[in-house]
């Protein structure tokens, strides 16, 4: 092993076979060659708040004019990806990864990211599992029960590496930590890649968090050297883009065009990209006060503006258009709950049918035969609906920054909510658990993100509440020390259960009442894990 560089973690099972001197070496090449540009590019970020700060504007870019009218078409979806009706997505234990793979969706999104913590067994234990799957040898004894893969075709794996502002501490290179989303993908692609490829499949990846096509352009870098590293053929590597922030949104042309050898499509990811309105617009007046987060749904105007313009987008360049979560899960005990929310989700789902997207996502496996349905409704014989004609329309970035069509009030009960969720997700987060169910909803860190932005965003805006209560740090923080005595017995019954969420109750403080906004919550809560 080359000795710049240094792990810095216990040993944990699995580890010696994925950490490999080759595989390391590959890490290293893309840490050296990359990692100083994503640094750089993260600086952009930065700059580009600044300035809309300090009143400049966010609108389509004038240097790409030309992309965004050229007549041009991304590489041809590979017959291994053409089927997306139905995706399902979750971490990726041992028990989720045989559980998603029997779902009957027709592919599975294996986070290393929202529905994941980067502990350290997480991450490599996550890259045994997957590699597991892929040779179909993966199994579990675990109380009394037998988990296996079923016989038969399995949905494709579509591993989500980390987004590009976090770490990896454990792997340092000359004393730098590694960067996450460069570990999660160089380890995955280097032992799996070839044997996609064996199998008739291929390497494909979401990708998430980006806020420029710069940033898009850095993949395509990442995607060809690692190609030609590990000799694969050129354009192997398949990407599909989450445009989960309102920077991207602006730039959909043009990151399908950096990624356009490499990429398969975009997808709508709502909870990520209302929060990254609220973290970008922070200074700014009301009109981007957000309400409750269950009250802006996909037909608000704003919301529908991004939805209608992704698809258009997508379809105009021959790539795959895929829809939000479906975040239900189903209550064991009560069947009225059940049956509310599988009419949500039906019509969610025949929303985005309609609307022309060619798949989506479920948080379960139940839901996968109601998406699946609908699809194939939308689908006919066919497999997505890229070639199908749609009504003209015309999306402006006033349509896309039009957040004041959903103003309305904040209940005392959103708030409540809004701190218990956050609350409740960031403890299991601490303790490893990146996918929460909470109240029947499967929690990640984009719907943890959102629920402390919303309450960090109604404290500064001083919002009066519906009861007539401003939402002021007093209040923020009677209702956080309620819902922490609430979870109180539960996490004091576990082995170091008292200090995680005491650790997650002062963080959340932070997080809510600190005047300058964080970025992410990851980045306090990553300091707090071994």
């Amino acid at each position: 092993m080359s000795q710049a560089i240094v792990i810095s973690a216990p040993q944990i099972d699995g580890a010696a076979e994925i950490l490999t001197e080759d595989a390391l070496q590959f890490l290293e090449v893309l840490h050296r060659r990359f990692a100083a540009r994503r640094n750089e590019l993260l600086d952009q970020r930065f700059v580009r708040r600044e300035q809309l700060a300090a009143g400049g504007t966010l609108d389509f870019l004038a240097g790409t004019a030309e992309v965004r009218a050229g007549d041009w078409t991304v590489a041809p979806v590979p017959a291994y990806l053409s089927d997306r009706r139905v995706e399902i997505t979750g971490p990726t234990d041992t028990k989720m990864t045989i559980n998603a793979l029997n779902s009957g969706a027709k592919v599975w999104l294996a986070d290393f990211e929202d529905a994941n913590t980067p502990h350290w067994p997480n991450v490599i234990g996550g890259q045994v599992s997957l590699r597991d799957a892929i040779r179909r040898t993966i199994s579990l004894e675990q109380n009394g029960k037998s988990y296996r893969l079923n016989a038969g075709d399995l949905p494709l794996i579509v591993p989500r590496p980390r987004g590009w502002h976090l770490n990896e501490k454990h792997l340092t290179v000359d004393g730098e930590p590694m960067v996450g989303a460069l570990v999660d993908f160089g380890l995955y692609l280097f032992h799996n890649g070839a044997e996609l490829i064996a199998r008739g499949a291929g390497p494909a990846f979401y990708l998430p968090k980006m806020e420029s096509h710069l940033e898009a352009r850095l993949w395509a870098e990442v995607f060809a050297l690692s190609e030609e590293h590990l000799g694969l053929p050129t354009g192997t590597i398949r990407a599909t883009v989450l445009i989960e922030t309102i920077w991207a949104a602006f730039e959909m042309d043009e990151i399908l065009y950096e990624l356009r050898d490499y990429i398969a499509g975009l997808n709508a990811g709502r909870w990520d990209y209302l929060f990254s309105i609220v973290k970008t617009f922070r200074d700014a007046g009301p009109e981007f006060v957000l309400p409750d987060r269950n009250s802006i749904t996909m037909a608000a105007p704003f919301m529908k503006a991004y939805s209608d313009l992704l698809v258009r987008t997508c379809h105009r360049r021959g790539a795959y258009a895929i829809g939000g979560m479906a975040a239900f899960i189903p209550s064991r005990r009560d069947a009225d709950v059940n049956a509310l929310a599988f009419a949500k989700v039906r019509a969610d789902k025949t929303r985005e049918a309609e609307a022309g997207y060619d798949g989506s996502w479920v948080a379960h496996p139940d839901l996968v035969p109601i998406c699946q349905e609908i699809f194939d409704g939308a689908f006919g014989s066919a497999v997505n609906q890229v070639a199908k004609d749609l009504p003209e329309i015309s999306v402006t970035g006033e349509d896309l920054l039009n957040v004041a069509s959903v103003a309305g009030p904040v209940s005392a009960e959103a708030l409540s909510d809004n701190i218990e969720v956050a609350l409740e997700y960031l403890v299991n987060w601490l303790a490893g658990r990146g996918a929460v169910a909470i109240h029947n909803l499967m929690e990640d860190a984009a719907t943890a993100e959102i629920s402390r932005s919303l309450v960090w965003q109604w404290r500064t805006a001083g919002v009066v509440l519906e009861n007539g209560r401003a939402v002021t740090d007093l209040l923020v923080t009677d209702i956080l020390d309620t819902a922490t005595e609430k979870l109180a017995d539960a996490w004091c019954a576990v082995p170091g259960g008292r200090e995680l969420l005491a650790q997650a109750r002062n963080l959340l403080f932070d997080l809510c009442t600190e005047q300058l906004f964080v970025d992410f919550l990851t980045l306090p809560a990553y300091e707090l894990i071994s």
